[in-house]
């Protein structure tokens, strides 16, 4: 039943919006490159008070995302990576206006999980731009989308998805085309940014500090982890390019067998989480873990 829960949420938390060319527009209310800087810059500040990881974040300069507000009723955010563009349900904004993004101490951890997921969809697409792996960026960015392009060849060319969500088990496989092997593997990072990011204020809240600094508390999120993985919850899914199937679906869920990988998951840890090594060193102790280790460390 949980499983079934973080799908159906999942579904409901984020559309990819360069997935479909056909996709319909919205009608949004754009809000000006000035007011997004402040907004960045505030979020920044905001997040750090929260604990919540932010040095991905700084890579990205300030004006780049144009965020926008809209009632929307099928996802809670959409991201438009040619266009930079970050629309946030209404409901996340502040006093529900469409013009300022809510204060993050406001929000639910559940809105802070949607937004991170797209903060992570913005990250991925500054650095797919001409420049965006410039020498300021840094290696380690520019070693996240050398790393991305390999495991888009090797694990999301070829994917198994489940064709009826509520049955996980049964499963088909799919070759998938270059943008959809893309949006397969941006949407399972961005699932598992959401999570780690949502299991991290769940913990945060029962005892306070971080879970970096409470050796309690990184075991409980460690265990969150190690049953999320069992359950085969962390993974995404893409829209099929063909519009017939798009008739059918509009999302294809990956299955378990094609979640976050265990070098993805050490990736993402470090690079983007800022998680530091001796947390990845638990993390490869979990009994739990080990077969998931040894099984996905193919590429």
């Amino acid at each position: 039943m949980t499983s079934l829960v973080v799908q159906l949420f999942v579904a409901w938390c984020c559309w990819w919006g360069m997935a479909s060319p056909e996709a319909a527009t919205i009608q949004s209310e754009p809000v000006e490159t000035t007011t997004s800087s402040r907004m960045w810059e505030r979020l920044l500040t905001e997040a750090e008070k929260l604990h919540l990881p932010t040095t991905f974040l700084r890579i990205i300069p300030p004006e780049f995302v144009r965020f926008e507000f809209d009632d929307l009723r099928s996802y809670a955010a959409e991201y438009h990576p040619g266009e930079h563009r970050m629309i946030l349900d209404r409901s996340l904004s502040f006093n529900a206006a469409g013009g300022m993004l809510k204060p993050l101490t406001r929000m639910t951890h559940k809105e802070l999980e949607v937004l991170y997921h797209e903060l992570f969809h913005a990250y991925m697409d500054y650095l797919a731009i001409p420049g965006g792996q410039s020498v300021e960026v840094g290696v380690v960015s520019k070693g996240l989308m050398d790393f991305a392009r390999k495991q888009q060849a090797c694990r999301y060319g070829e994917v198994a998805i489940t064709p009826i969500v509520q049955r996980k088990d049964e499963t088909e496989s799919r070759y998938l085309s270059e943008s959809e092997s893309w949006e397969a593997l941006n949407e399972t990072w961005a699932v598992f940014v959401g999570w780690a990011i949502w299991n991290q204020l769940e913990v945060q809240k029962k005892g306070g500090g971080t879970i970096l600094q409470q050796p309690r508390q990184a075991d409980q999120w460690i265990h969150r982890f190690e049953v999320a993985v069992q359950r085969g919850e962390l993974r995404g899914y893409y829209v099929p390019e063909d519009s017939d199937e798009r008739r059918v679906a509009q999302k294809r869920f990956l299955a378990k067998r094609s979640q976050l990988s265990w070098q993805e998951v050490v990736v993402l840890v470090k690079q983007v989480l800022g998680f530091p090594d001796k947390f990845i060193g638990q993390l490869k102790k979990r009994p739990g873990l080990l077969l998931f280790i040894k099984q996905t460390s193919i590429c």
